[in-house]
């Protein structure tokens, strides 16, 4: 699986300690998304269409 080189564990951390928004990231664009459960996975990305969205706790899991 290609993940963009921007997803890094510290920057998923970093978003998920921020419960307010319900963050995620794109794998493959490496923008942002809001309004993700923890635990999403392919999600649609609203930037670049892709459906590798990934809620910030799951990528913390996946990239640990």
């Amino acid at each position: 699986m290609a993940i963009h080189p921007s997803v890094t564990v510290e920057r998923a951390l970093e978003l998920a300690e921020d419960d307010m928004d319900n963050p995620g990231i794109c794998i493959a664009c490496g923008e942002d998304a809001y309004g993700c459960e923890p635990d999403m996975r392919r999600g649609e990305c609203e930037c670049c269409g892709e459906r590798k969205v990934y809620g910030a706790a799951e990528l913390v899991l996946m990239l640990a």
